[in-house]
């Protein structure tokens, strides 16, 4: 028994000190639905008002239509999340993270599925818009979507960095696995803390709120 608590001890030390490696990391990817935000875009939904069948990718399916169609579809999607946008609500802890991290000189971006126009609409509706530079934030037009590599590979260019000098936020399993395609640092936020995706994370937080005390922890 003696014996298994001392492994288990060590294989924990062995975690965190991974851990704080990833933190001290200095350039930080976030999503930005469900992640610095409260989750509410129905996709369902979505997709019954877009006319897209249900189960089918929104944006491979906009992308796949005539260019008349597609640029109607990708008008009534703008419409759609600006309003969502306008109503966003802080995720927990995000500012503190985010102070946190500018304490420290850290680098953001934000690497989202939304158009670059309506994530920083919802960075000045949450008051979080000085923390980051608007081209900086790679929108679903701006470069191929999530989970391809392409967006992170343009943030890293942008800075001059390497893979191992980056890591990123999300909270869905495409946040994962662009972070492990792109061979940055990965960090899973789950309110639910079901953890579906553990084998694509490398820390897991119930929320920003525990991030931001893990990262204080470090300092």
């Amino acid at each position: 028994m003696h014996s298994l608590a001392f492994i288990f001890s060590i294989t924990l030390t062995v975690f965190m000190s991974d851990n704080y490696t990833l933190l001290q990391r200095k350039y930080w990817i976030f999503d930005l639905d469900g992640t610095l935000t409260v989750a509410v875009h129905d996709f369902n939904a979505i997709r019954n008002e877009l006319g897209i069948p249900a189960g089918q990718p929104i944006l491979k399916t906009i992308e796949s239509l005539p260019e008349n169609e597609s640029l109607a579809l990708q008008q009534k999607l703008q419409d759609i999340e600006e309003n969502l946008a306008r109503n966003a609500k802080p995720a927990q802890g995000v500012k503190n993270l985010l102070e946190a991290l500018h304490r420290r000189n850290y680098h953001l971006g934000i690497l989202t599925l939304n158009s670059r126009e309506n994530a920083w609409l919802t960075l000045e509706a949450l008051d979080l818009a000085d923390y980051f530079n608007e081209d900086l934030v790679i929108g679903r037009w701006c470069a191929e979507p999530k989970p391809s590599p392409k967006g992170i590979h343009r943030l890293l260019n942008h800075w001059k960095v390497d893979a191992n000098e980056a890591i990123i936020v999300g909270d869905y399993l495409y946040d994962l696995q662009v972070g492990r395609a792109a061979e940055i640092g990965t960090i899973h936020v789950d309110p639910k803390g079901e953890f579906s995706w553990p084998e694509l994370a490398d820390i897991q937080v119930n929320s920003l709120a525990e991030l931001a005390d893990l990262l204080a922890e470090q300092s």
